[in-house]
Formats: structure tokens, C-alpha cells, sequence
């Protein structure tokens, strides 16, 4: 296993976050969102939005942790971001009294492909989960698209499932099916043997 750490991220980090998102999105869900769509994201507009989510939370709990591989320089290879759930939690139709405040929405879980297989997915998510339980969180959902094996396989393995709840994102007129998983986070999460999946991609790229 790949020596690293995890750490808050620093508004240093935005631009290199949003470089791995994009590199990443292009890899993980090019058989699942059209080609012209992941080719006009912006690398600067990503840059823009993290740096405020770093700089600005919207509170305390709202966080962005990063990945960092150590060897003889040590990289960021990934991040997650996590925060009090909110409406994009929420699947169409869903009362907004299930938005409780123990209840954390994941936004962003991912490690950039030519660093997965080391570990750094299952550190990320460790990480999260002591911070949410420091927080008084007892529940934990994230969004992930049906077609994404990868993420779903990983979660899984770490303690979450599907919890019935469904959509549909509206991606240039198309439509890409989604569904919420959830972990509770009173029991430690599993893990496999190395602690990620073939190829760690988003929890959620929404």
C-alpha cells in the first residue's frame, strides 16, 4: 500500500483539485455522459468554485479533504467533500423534513485513476467519517449513477447501500439515472483487502 495522508485542503489546492475532477470525470463517466458535455467543463470555472468552497464554507461542517501520495515528492491525488445535507440530497418529490440536521450529503468522493489501487480512497472516507461523528452525524447519503460500478462496488465494501431513492439528471436533454446510497455511522466501515476499487472514481458528480 502507497504511503499518504489525508489533510484539510488549503486554497492552494483548488486548482489542482479541479484538475484531477476534470481529468477524472473524463475517464470515469465517458460511457455515461455525452462526449461534448465533459469537453466544454472548465478547468478555471472548477478552479473558482473550489477555492470558494475552501476559502467560504457555507458552515464549519461543510469540509474538503485531500489525498496526499508520499515518495519522493508527495502529490494530491484526490479529495472528498462532504457537508450538512441539503436540498441536492434530496431525491424529486422528497419532503424537506427528511433533511435532519445529523444527516451528511457526500458532494464529491474521487481519486484520480493512475493513483487508485493505493489506498487513498479508503483514507478519504475514513477520514470523513471520524469528522462527521465528531459532528454528531448519524447517517451519511451520497448520489451515484447507476452505471457507475465502480463507485457503487467501493461504497459497498465500505458499509453503504442503496436506500430506494432514485433520479434522473437532466444532461443537455439527456437523462442519466441515479441512485442514493447511505451508511450509518454508530458501526465502524469495512474494507477490502487493499481498500479501493480497480478504478476509484466520484461518489457523486452531480
Amino acid at each position: 500500500m502507497a504511503l499518504g495522508y489525508v489533510r484539510p485542503a488549503r486554497p492552494s489546492d483548488a486548482a489542482e483539485i479541479a484538475r484531477i475532477q476534470l481529468a477524472t470525470w473524463r475517464v470515469a463517466y465517458r460511457r455515461l455522459l455525452p462526449r461534448h458535455v465533459l469537453d466544454r467543463l472548465d478547468e478555471g470555472w472548477l478552479g473558482k468554485r473550489w477555492s470558494a468552497a475552501i476559502e467560504a464554507p457555507p458552515s464549519p461542517r461543510h469540509r474538503v479533504l485531500v489525498a496526499i501520495e508520499q515518495a519522493e515528492k508527495s502529490y494530491l491525488v484526490g479529495f472528498a467533500a462532504s457537508g450538512p445535507a441539503d436540498e441536492q440530497s434530496l431525491a424529486p418529490d422528497e419532503p424537506a423534513q427528511t433533511l435532519v440536521p445529523d444527516l451528511i450529503g457526500v458532494t464529491d468522493l474521487l481519486v484520480e485513476p493512475r493513483w487508485g489501487r493505493r489506498g487513498h480512497g479508503s483514507r478519504l472516507l475514513a477520514a470523513s467519517v471520524d469528522l462527521w461523528r465528531e459532528d454528531g452525524a448519524r447517517t451519511a447519503v451520497a448520489w451515484a449513477f447507476d452505471g457507475d460500478e465502480a463507485t457503487r462496488a467501493f461504497l459497498a465494501s465500505t458499509g453503504w447501500e442503496p436506500d430506494g431513492a432514485t433520479r434522473a439528471l437532466d444532461v443537455d436533454d439527456m437523462l442519466v439515472p441515479q441512485l442514493r446510497l447511505h451508511v450509518a455511522l454508530d458501526a465502524e466501515p469495512s474494507a477490502d483487502a487493499d481498500g479501493t476499487p480497480d478504478t476509484e472514481k466520484p461518489a457523486d458528480a452531480s
